[in-house]
């Protein structure tokens, strides 16, 4: 991950311009077949916004992933957007973000959320957000970070995964103390429950 976060430094990446702490959200580049996903979605970034915090996230104008920027800019708060080049085929660029990283690589993209998230919290979505979530959880098993790693199980949607990590814990291949630093929560209480008294540190540890 040093390596990671040494190939980011390399780059004329945008200078911070950020002051709050920001929660990285991981959610889809789609908003899904139900209105619940969308809607979940704006009123979590709202409250995210009037808590004081902002957030970083995949740096797309589309789906759930446009609809949280929009929201937390919108209520007056920041939004770091870390996007690779190459994906700008495929998923356009949001362009009035506090910050916009484009990067080289998904390699690049998710070290540099990580380095800047103080939270992290996965919505509903895709291929991508399974990974990104299950990542950062798999850097926080083997100790390259101590910060909030949040499931938010809207609709039921992660009950599949949720599961599947306790069936991994029956069978002997995931610690349950590891298992445990995986936090699911139904409500944007619970979830503000996890994060007001945020204290971890400011810089991603390595």
């Amino acid at each position: 991950m040093n390596s990671l976060l040494k190939m980011t430094a390399n780059k004329s990446i945008p200078p911070i311009k950020t002051t709050q702490s920001l929660i990285a959200l991981y959610c889809g580049s789609r908003t899904g077949n139900k209105p619940i996903y969308r809607d979940t979605a704006i009123e979590l970034a709202q409250h995210i916004a009037n808590q004081g915090f902002g957030i970083v996230y995949g740096g797309a104008s589309i789906g759930l992933m446009g609809q949280v920027a929009d929201t937390v800019l919108e209520h007056g708060g920041e939004v770091v957007g870390v996007i690779p080049e190459f994906m700008l085929d495929y998923e356009i660029a949001h362009q009035k973000l506090t910050e916009l990283h484009i990067v080289e690589t998904m390699h690049e993209r998710k070290a540099l959320m990580a380095e800047r998230a103080n939270a992290f919290i996965a919505l509903p979505g895709g291929l991508g957000t399974f990974e990104e979530i299950l990542e950062i959880a798999t850097w926080g098993q083997l100790n390259q970070h101590q910060k909030p790693i949040i499931i938010y199980n809207v609709n039921h949607f992660y009950d599949a995964l949720i599961a599947q990590l306790d069936h991994a814990v029956e069978e002997g291949f995931l610690p349950p103390q590891h298992r445990a630093k995986v936090i699911i929560c139904q409500s944007l209480d619970e979830i503000f429950n996890v994060i007001q008294n945020l204290k971890t540190p400011k810089q991603f540890v390595i």
